[in-house]
């Protein structure tokens, strides 16, 4: 009772020191990363042992830690009292004080470091409506969580050194005299760097966007984008990795506002003055459908007759409108004004052409049988300009060149 007695003393007082606390919580956390790297080690191993000898070595390995964690505590603690704990956790100390146990108390914390910025990351979701900020997070989420990694691996690899016995800061000297040497032949990759780094600062554009690059070698959708290297992904499918010093021009197609050129040619026998009312109608009649407002950002702008090509009149207007939303509001209107046309009865020019066959003109006309096509009134009446037949993509348009 005594002894029970002399224990509870001794840990009443050392229970008081702030370093005794401080001890207690580095040991927990070492034990911890430990206990993580054991069972990462026995999770590769459990494909090639027997399925009952798995949950064996993991209650194994727990019990262990527990165990090591408490006597190691004790021995920070300072209760010499303690029969069996002080002295094994004074052997298990002394034993991390070698090489050997300071190298497995840096990979099992490096590996705790690594899953951690992963489990952080992951914390970390954009907004789903695109806007700039959730462009800024998404492509920050990518490049903060590289940028960590490589510094655990770096921080990780100078400390194993440490533990092995090199001494890290001759090393490093040397490898910063080779690194400039390295550098003098890797300027491509600095430049990459850099200029990654002016896209990241100045939000030229972000994950999520929509870009062609060096006007019109390569467009798509910006999938990924660190320091060094842009990710496209073609409309295709196609992945495009472009180096960002390889990059003179950007054109982002989704930059906080964008633009519907709504055009339609008519011919030249057409009514322009009909004509016009309906290309008002049906820009009007977009911008005011609940299923199409909250895309614009503005009225529709009428330009009226902007061009008198060789084919017809063409009529525009203008549509600004929200970033990534004017390819889907473009194909909606080609449905709607053709639709809109038909019923005003006023015609979409098809090509007409002349072919010289030496000193006489051969004029080759391509023409539509009125037999067998069918009356305005035919076309127009099983159709519902305001409402599809099915639901329209909101998935964006092949820039140019890109399939």
């Amino acid at each position: 009772m005594s002894k029970v007695g002399g224990m509870l003393d001794e840990l009443s007082i050392q229970i008081t020191k702030p370093q005794v606390w401080i001890g207690l919580a580095l040991t927990a956390l070492f034990a911890y990363a430990i206990y993580r790297f054991g069972r990462l080690l026995i999770k590769a191993l459990t494909p090639h042992i027997h399925r009952r000898l798995a949950p064996v070595l993991k209650w194994a390995w727990l019990l262990t830690v527990s165990v090591s964690w408490l006597a190691v505590a004790t021995f920070v603690a300072y209760l010499p009292s303690v029969p069996v704990l002080f002295e094994l956790g004074r052997d298990i100390t002394q034993g991390f004080r070698h090489s050997a146990g300071q190298l497995v108390v840096v990979i099992a914390m490096a590996l705790i470091a690594w899953n951690l910025i992963s489990t952080l990351a992951a914390r970390i979701v954009a907004e789903q409506e695109f806007n700039r900020r959730s462009v800024r997070v998404q492509t920050l989420k990518g490049v903060v969580e590289s940028t960590l990694r490589v510094v655990v691996v770096i921080i990780g690899a100078i400390a194993a050194l440490q533990a092995i016995g090199l001494n890290a800061t001759s090393l490093l000297a040397g490898v910063s005299v080779l690194g400039l040497a390295v550098g003098f032949g890797a300027q491509s990759l600095i430049k990459d760097v850099f200029n990654g780094f002016f896209i990241l600062l100045e939000d030229q554009y972000g994950v999520g966007d929509v870009i062609t690059i060096n006007t019109g070698q390569l467009s798509g959708g910006v999938e990924r984008l660190n320091l060094r290297v842009t990710a496209l992904r073609a409309l295709d499918g196609t992945m495009h990795i472009v180096p960002n010093g390889q990059i003179q021009t950007v054109s982002v197609s989704s930059k906080d506002w964008s633009r519907v050129v709504a055009a339609v040619d008519v011919t030249y026998n057409a009514n322009l003055d009909e004509a016009l009312r309906v290309l008002q109608a049906v820009s009007t009649e977009l911008y005011e459908s609940p299923d199409w407002r909250h895309f614009f950002l503005e009225e529709p702008e009428m330009q009226g007759v902007v061009q008198l090509a060789p084919d017809g009149v063409t009529l525009r207007a203008l549509y600004k409108v929200q970033p990534k939303s004017q390819w889907a509001l473009g194909r909606e209107f080609n449905r709607r004004i053709k639709i809109a046309m038909d019923e005003a009865g006023i015609e979409i020019p098809f090509p007409q052409r002349s072919v010289n066959f030496g000193a006489n003109p051969i004029e080759i006309r391509l023409t539509r049988d009125e037999a067998a096509a069918p009356n305005a009134a035919q076309d127009t009446s099983t159709q519902n300009r305001r409402r599809p037949p099915v639901e329209p993509s909101l998935g964006r348009d092949p820039e140019e060149e890109e399939i």
